[in-house]
């Protein structure tokens, strides 16, 4: 039997997606950090653009929706993302999320072969799963995110299904990295109030109102202090333009619009 992520019929191939080489092993998961390739979308969303809320074609956005979750092994309709913003909020998934897609920040579930998922555009996503337990999630941190308690949240969640967190691993995906990450002093301010010890996640910037911030190294110490198994792919949203869709670089850029890529993972 071919095996489903090498068929023409999926049109994303394993090359097409970053992938965590210890959750790619557990025949128990499936679970890709989904790149612009082998989508169906044109112009300034060129590639697998997945953002509901981006001004893309929605019929386009289905399409690569459909496609990513056919690369999982799963029907199309088998995914669950909730309508990020930007909080620390968790939610259980039981079904797809159809038209009224849940506010929160992680989806969590115990349901196997339903796809749970996050879209970003530099933000951190983060793939969690205790394969042993059968509990899985998907979470989107930003830096308020992130510094609100959204890992905390989901971790939380997930021992509500079932799931020990010294099993849990927990596996960062494409997103922004210090040296493109420049934000204003206020914003480092706001880290130093919670702990003097995020220092350590800046570097100066171009003046002295500026710093560079340090997203992926916050969130694994995050995920690390919660006694989870952590670690980044290690690959930059803006900086790789042809991989991925970034926020910031549209922004630097003056473009009107950006698409997201989607993070998933599933119980096979």
């Amino acid at each position: 039997m071919l095996d489903h992520r090498l068929t023409s019929a999926s049109h994303i191939r394993d090359g097409d997606t970053v992938q965590d080489p210890a959750l790619k092993a557990d025949k128990r998961l499936a679970h890709a950090f989904f790149t612009r390739s082998g989508g169906v979308s044109s112009g300034l969303y060129r590639g697998l653009n997945a953002g509901i809320g981006s001004h893309d074609a929605p019929k386009d956005v289905h399409e690569n929706r459909r496609r990513a979750v056919h690369f999982l092994g799963l029907d199309g309709a088998r995914l669950a993302t909730p309508w990020q913003t930007h909080s620390a909020d968790a939610v259980v998934a039981t079904d797809p999320s159809g038209g009224e897609r849940p506010k929160a920040d992680a989806v969590v579930t115990a349901v196997r072969g339903l796809a749970v998922g996050v879209v970003t555009a530099d933000c951190g996503p983060i793939l969690f799963a205790d394969a042993d337990a059968g509990v899985v999630a998907a979470a989107h941190a930003g830096w308020r995110g992130a510094v609100g308690g959204v890992l905390e949240r989901t971790v939380e969640a997930m021992e509500g299904l079932g799931a020990r967190r010294e099993r849990i691993e927990a596996v960062l995906g494409p997103c922004i990295t210090q040296p493109n990450y420049e934000v204003g002093s206020d914003m480092a301010e706001t880290f130093l109030r919670q702990s003097a010890e995020n220092a350590r996640f800046f570097a100066p910037g171009a003046s002295e109102a500026k710093r560079l911030f340090d997203l992926p190294a916050f969130i694994l110490a995050r995920l690390e202090r919660l006694g989870l198994s952590a670690r980044f792919v290690g690959r930059c949203t803006y900086a790789e333009e042809d991989a991925f869709y970034s926020f910031r670089r549209t922004t630097h850029r003056g473009e009107p619009d950006y698409g997201r890529q989607l993070s998933a993972i599933a119980l096979a």
